[in-house]
């Protein structure tokens, strides 16, 4: 397996190792999420994609722990959410985008969600993606996540989160330079 995605990210063996072996272990837990889908087949596009497999890493890291949730039936590829029963503690206390982190005077955040998945080389779950993962589980019951935001909300300074309370998903507005203990933001990517 290559270890590099050409942009100098690298995974030691070991690491790769590693993240291929929690990888299966949390699949083979949780069929519930990819039924009809063979590990052996995403392991073999794992192992083709190595700037895929170093995004993963980052979205283990942060505490997403990322599994297979289906497959595009166009192009193959598998889709990886993070699936953390809560907001993936590594990307919380984050403002929405730069902007937002940018506009606060003070108690400026450290970072921010949209900067934060780009530099991860993931995504922000849309809000129909956050409602889909809500169908494999509970997720977000003490937390909540960013996701991504229309643009035209986004250009009146607002923002949106959602989460899952009373069993059921809430999908709720703040303003972009808002952050909070308990909230972060999930992940999506193809492999």
């Amino acid at each position: 397996m290559n270890n590099t995605n050409g942009d100098g990210r690298k995974l030691s063996p070991a690491q790769r190792e590693e993240l291929r072996r929690v990888l299966q272990a949390r699949f083979e837990k949780n069929m519930n999420r990819h039924r009809g889908i063979e590990w052996a087949r995403v392991q073999a596009k794992l192992e083709a994609n190595a700037g895929k497999l170093w995004s993963l890493h980052e979205m283990e890291r942060t505490g997403g722990e990322p599994d297979v949730v289906g497959r595009d039936g166009e192009t193959g590829e598998y889709l990886y959410y993070d699936c953390a029963a809560q907001s993936p503690a590594g990307r919380r206390n984050v403002c929405y985008d730069r902007e937002g982190q940018n506009s606060r005077k003070e108690a400026r955040p450290d970072n921010n969600a949209i900067d934060m998945a780009a530099a991860m080389g993931i995504e922000l779950l849309t809000e129909e993606q956050y409602r889909e993962l809500q169908t494999l589980g509970d997720f977000d019951t003490k937390t909540s996540s960013w996701v991504k935001t229309p643009s035209d909300i986004r250009k009146l300074g607002g923002a949106l989160f959602a989460d899952r309370r009373y069993g059921h998903v809430f999908l709720y507005h703040n303003s972009a330079p808002s952050y909070y203990g308990v909230r972060g933001f999930r992940g999506w990517l193809r492999v």
